[in-house]
């Protein structure tokens, strides 16, 4: 899956790449794709935001089928073990930059900082239809995130379990993958200190002093729909975000309790490698 990059969001680096849940029979294919091309996003300015920004974006396309590192559908990853129900995998995740002076929430408060979240992922595959046409996987992540700065700061930990149905050939048209996935995201005290606490220096009359603290933290609800064509790869993503019940809920950085991102793009494939393996990719 491509490498879809967004600079002011607080999401992955790899939306398409985490978010399309497609599936597909184990076939030969290169070894390696690259390709680029170009999208849109709308998103909020974070989880919680009530300004939202759409912004072009460069779509890079990569995918890496060796033994041990993968860069798929499922993200960047090094894959630790495989059995037919189970997968030990690398995850990595991200989170981009935010200009506080850019968001009226935020005004006069640091900025936030790119984040970089590494852990193990356990990734179940529950059910497959007879022809591997349709799929139930359950995905449980665990990274630990800390801040691109110096020195970085540890936030702590980000689990984020998820159900995802994968249905290829969707509708009867062939080579369409769709996929809906959803969870709950629980976060360490420091990573919600980090995003939604108010210090008393930054208190307003209308921001008031907060200590955000950790656990639930709200759901995500994501579908996407993508199709890789001889020369190019479309592919266009939806996710809903709710804060309702999260643990800062009431923190005066939260302006909306539910949030609509998404985004489409297509990347033209440049070149692939001669070497053919066996990939479910």
């Amino acid at each position: 899956m491509p490498i879809f990059i967004t600079w002011r969001h607080q999401a992955s680096i790899m939306t398409f790449a985490l978010l399309a849940c497609t599936c597909a029979r184990a076939d030969q294919k290169p070894l390696w794709e690259a390709g680029l091309g170009v999208g849109v996003v709308a998103f909020p300015d974070y989880r919680g935001s009530d300004q939202e920004q759409v912004y072009p974006v460069p779509v890079p396309y990569f995918i890496y089928r060796g033994d041990f590192f993968k860069a798929d559908r499922n993200g960047v990853r090094g894959e630790f073990f495989k059995r037919e129900w189970v997968e030990l995998n690398l995850s990595l995740n991200a989170t981009v930059p935010v200009d506080s002076n850019h968001d009226h929430a935020r005004a006069g408060m640091p900025n936030l900082r790119t984040t970089i979240e590494l852990g193990p992922s356990l990734d179940f595959h529950l059910w497959r239809s007879k022809d591997s046409h349709l799929k139930l996987d359950a995905e449980v992540p665990l990274r630990m995130p800390v801040t691109i700065q110096s020195p970085p700061q540890y936030l702590g930990w980000d689990f984020a379990p998820r159900l995802d149905l994968n249905l290829q050939d969707f509708a009867g048209f062939g080579g369409w993958n769709f996929g809906i996935g959803a969870g709950p995201l629980l976060l360490a005290r420091k990573y919600n200190e980090y995003f939604y606490s108010v210090a008393p220096q930054y208190a307003t009359a209308t921001r008031p002093v907060y200590d955000a603290k950790g656990g639930y933290s709200g759901a995500q609800f994501v579908s996407a729909l993508t199709k890789r064509f001889p020369n190019y790869w479309v592919g266009a993503f939806i996710r809903y975000d709710s804060l309702q019940g999260a643990s800062f809920e009431d923190s005066p950085l939260v302006k909306q309790r539910y949030g609509f991102s998404g985004g489409i793009g297509i990347a033209w494939i440049i070149r692939e490698s001669s070497h053919l393996v066996e990939s479910e990719d």
